[in-house]
């Protein structure tokens, strides 16, 4: 029987741990990163409404609930995005992988001519052989830990990219009825002016009317009518656009069950600036991002560290399959590997990560930043909008009230018909202009919401 042995010398223990002892006292520290930003200061103002995370459920708007279920399953980039994720996790159990004993199985056989007269030379081998790295500086728990925080931030972006998708259906949808909307208002006002055309010529063949203000009211006709083929447009538009981010062919067409706007709740509680940061996905995304930089940087410092490796091999060997249980051999190896000198490179690696760490915390930081100003832009527009649309409201009234008094000056030969025309065409337009001042509430709600939501259950697992 063959017995070898390439094993450590125990000699060599205690000066393994003292050079433990000297390298981990100056193994870097994990500790949480604060926020780069100095006096977080609270949102100028706040409503009372309590926001739910799935925040379009607000809305109260049963078409536009089953709509974004529909997308967080159906979207292609959603399910790409989520892909991502599951493809991260494969790269953590790959890390994982590491920090257990890589154990193979070799197997080798030879005939040679003429046959060999020789002894000792094997030609036939059947092994194993494993490998494992003594993990004492946490050089490889601290990579793991860096594609663990890789993934998570994978997780927030799909978190946040299902945020957008949620919003961006919204978004459409509302559009879509606000141009169904302007649609049949731009028809009733065709034949409204239509039959003020038909009641024109008939006055004009009396003598009543001038031709003048016969052809500025089949202008103002002709004007409606772009108007409605660019509503039409847009409105065809608009499905096809839904219908893609509904994961569906444009080609489709769409039923709609309704045509008015939701009536919107109260203004929601904003809460305090720290928990929106611990609450939007795109924040914990990047805090996760800054996250893994801080363990790549720690990783990198401790492959300065010398290396401790354990190897074993075992194998049986025989010149022929007959005696080839006779014979077996194994080695036991200890290997130290404590890198020296390497021209600088060890070194310009942790200066390279800790320039990502630097560089990762301060994106986090303009991000932070970014977010609070969606939010005080959403406080600001939503308020703002709401005194503008009353405004056009109360300056629609007072051209009802207008023209009407203006058609009793024009029956009695006070006024021409040039002012009857140019307030009807305001008129006409002041309708128009409160729908699009309508929706716009609606999507500076929808921003609003957009920027103080959290993060919501999609119905998607690593199972799926």
């Amino acid at each position: 029987m063959l017995l070898k042995s390439n094993s450590c010398h125990f000699k060599y223990t205690y000066l393994v741990y003292g050079v433990f002892i000297a390298c981990f006292s100056c193994a870097p520290k994990f500790s949480e990163i604060p926020l780069p930003i100095e006096d977080v200061q609270s949102f100028s103002t706040t409503g009372e409404a309590a926001l739910n995370d799935k925040w379009w459920l607000a809305f109260e708007d049963e078409q536009l609930n089953v709509l974004i279920d529909s997308a967080m399953q159906r979207n292609f980039d959603l399910a790409a995005t989520w892909q991502q994720f599951v493809a991260a996790q494969a790269t953590v159990a790959q890390a994982v992988s590491n920090k257990w004993p890589q154990i193979e199985a070799r197997a080798q056989t030879a005939e040679n001519f003429p046959l060999n007269d020789f002894t000792g030379g094997e030609n036939t081998q059947v092994g194993l052989s494993a490998a494992y790295e003594i993990d004492i500086w946490g050089r490889i728990g601290t990579a793991v830990q860096a594609e663990k925080f890789n993934a998570q931030a994978s997780l927030y972006d799909y978190r946040a990219a299902a945020l957008s998708l949620s919003a961006e259906i919204a978004t459409t949808w509302y559009q879509i009825i606000a141009a169904k909307k302007q649609l049949d208002l731009t028809a009733y006002q065709i034949k409204t002016n239509e039959d003020i055309i038909s009641l024109m010529r008939s006055r004009f063949v009396g003598g009543q009317i001038r031709s003048v203000d016969l052809l500025r009211q089949a202008q103002l006709l002709e004007s409606t009518r772009e108007q409605h083929i660019i509503y039409q447009t847009n409105l065809q538009v608009l499905q096809h656009q839904l219908a893609v981010l509904l994961g569906k062919q444009p080609q489709g067409a769409y039923t709609f069950n309704t045509d008015h706007f939701p009536e919107l709740p109260a203004l929601p509680e904003t809460g305090l600036s720290l928990e929106l940061v611990r609450r939007r996905p795109d924040l914990q995304q990047s805090y996760a991002v800054l996250l893994s930089a801080d363990r790549a940087m720690a990783a990198a410092v401790r492959n300065k560290y010398p290396r401790i490796s354990i190897q074993i091999d075992g194998q049986l060997r025989s010149n022929n399959f007959a005696n080839l249980f006779e014979n077996w051999a194994y080695s036991l190896a200890g290997n130290i590997l404590a890198p020296l000198f390497y021209g600088g490179q060890l070194q310009a690696e942790v200066d390279a990560a800790e320039a990502i760490k630097q560089q990762r915390l301060y994106e986090y930081g303009q991000a932070t930043l970014v977010a609070f100003q969606e939010v005080e832009d959403g406080l600001t527009q939503d308020l703002m909008q709401l005194q503008r649309t009353e405004n056009i409201k109360r300056q629609l009234a007072l051209s009802q009230k207008s023209n009407a008094q203006l058609r009793i000056e024009f029956l009695n030969g006070y006024s021409p018909y040039l002012d009857i025309l140019i307030g009807l065409n305001q008129e006409q337009q002041l309708r128009r202009d409160y729908i699009d001042a309508q929706l716009r509430q609606i999507l500076m709600r929808i921003n609003l919401y957009r920027a103080l939501a959290g993060s919501f259950d999609t119905g998607r697992t690593l199972e799926d």
